[in-house]
């Protein structure tokens, strides 16, 4: 089956003010974490953390994933273009943000906070690393709606037809035009894998369901977050083989090896290696903030 993506990137347009749907998936990504480290820090998951300190945690890991999602982007992605022109750093309104810049923000917001909380940063890391893959499943959907960050030609009979992935002749046209084309089959040779979707479904669905379950029991520290650098490593690089490079980039060695896949080969090294360290590390037993906040139990160092 072939899809005709024409799905409007604007969800609400009140005239000089327009709401893009790629906004509101950040939106929905940054409530449905909270939610889940919500009912984490309510069933003691992070002892010495009570729901005022989540919150802190919450808007500081917030200002990381987007200054580190963008800085990331520039740096990675589009670092000539900040030589030319250094304020192309500010222009989110023309999109641009990098997971594993972003990351590197949330690493940097959460080592800050736990300092400030007394915590050991690992347990802040193994508590944050459920509550982060249906936050990425929504970004991808963001990316599927804007129609950017498309897949490779399918060459077959299914696929999704991204506009903006047209030939330029084509890509001009008026959207009923481009239905008519569709319709007739003439754009069927166009289809291409829908790699956001299969990375919201990897990188959210899966990974979520799999971390989800794997935390629900007191695991040792740098075990959860390990299984989760190890799982995003792996499922990014194996769809970079049929997602487009950034065409400013294109391929970096090979005919096949993605910057995606080289900023994801460190991220599955250091998840088997936290993996190999939680197995002589203490595990953390939970303790409800009720309890904490009636005795004396002092935080665990730094």
């Amino acid at each position: 089956m072939i899809v005709l993506n024409q799905i409007d990137p604007i969800a609400l347009d009140l005239g000089k003010v327009q709401v893009h749907w790629y906004g509101v998936m950040y939106l929905i990504a940054f409530a449905t974490a909270w939610w889940l480290g919500r009912s984490r820090i309510l069933a003691g998951r992070l002892p010495g953390a009570d729901m005022n300190a989540f919150g802190d945690l919450m808007f500081y890991g917030m200002l990381g994933v987007v200054l580190g999602g963008r800085i990331g982007y520039v740096l990675f992605y589009a670092f000539g273009d900040f030589l030319r022109d250094p304020l192309m750093l500010f222009k989110v309104w023309e999109g641009g943000m990098s997971f594993h810049g972003g990351l590197l923000g949330v690493f940097f917001a959460s080592w800050w906070w736990s300092r400030r909380q007394r915590l050991h940063f690992f347990d802040v890391m193994d508590f944050v690393a459920p509550c982060v893959p249906m936050g990425l499943g929504f970004g991808r959907i963001g990316n599927y709606i804007g129609g950017e960050l498309w897949g490779k030609p399918t060459g077959a009979d299914w696929g999704v037809i991204f506009p903006r992935a047209l030939p330029p002749d084509l890509a001009a046209l008026a959207p009923a035009a481009l239905r008519a084309q569709f319709e007739s089959g003439a754009l069927d040779a166009f289809a291409r894998h829908p790699s956001q979707l299969y990375q919201a479904l990897l990188e959210g669905v899966v990974m979520f369901c799999i971390l989800w379950w794997y935390s629900r029991k007191p695991r040792p520290r740098y075990a959860v977050a390990g299984l989760f650098a190890l799982l995003y490593g792996v499922f990014r690089f194996l769809v970079e083989f049929v997602r487009v490079p950034d065409e400013q980039l294109g391929y970096l060695a090979f005919g096949w090896l993605t910057m995606g896949q080289v900023l994801s080969v460190p991220l599955i090294l250091l998840g088997l290696f936290w993996l190999w360290l939680s197995r002589r590390s203490p595990t953390l037993q939970p303790v409800p903030p009720a309890a904490v906040e009636g005795s004396d139990a002092t935080h665990s160092g730094v």
